[in-house]
């Protein structure tokens, strides 16, 4: 069974940091491109990065580029997002995907919450 479940969302203020991580199984996740991609409440998914199987020439959404970094561990199967300087325009559920961008939620995990307020 293809499972991608995501962590690390929290309540955290502006400015602050989080990193969220997506445990990966039931599928070869060393060789595909996976991405991040969130939904703000209201808003339609946004893509947010993406990055190949070799783990360089990762890509970013221009709203999040310089903050976030996308970053995996074939070894493990995680793929992980480091955020920060978050501002609260980043609040959203955001997604894991095994996809090169923005994609069917049918490739989607479940989503981790992140809110960003003081």
């Amino acid at each position: 069974e293809v499972q991608l479940v995501e962590s690390g969302g929290d309540l955290v203020q502006p400015g602050g940091s989080l990193r969220l991580s997506c445990a990966a199984s039931g599928f070869a996740f060393s060789t595909l491109t996976v991405s991040w991609i969130r939904r703000a409440p209201g808003k339609g998914p946004e893509w947010v990065s993406t990055i190949p199987p070799g783990g360089t020439f990762t890509r970013y959404a221009h709203s999040v580029k310089g903050r976030f970094t996308i970053s995996r561990d074939n070894a493990k199967n995680p793929l992980y997002l480091q955020m920060n300087s978050l501002t609260p325009d980043d609040a959203a559920v955001y997604y894991c995907a095994r996809c090169p961008s923005l994609c069917s939620e049918l490739y989607w995990g479940q989503g981790t919450q992140v809110t960003v307020s003081s």
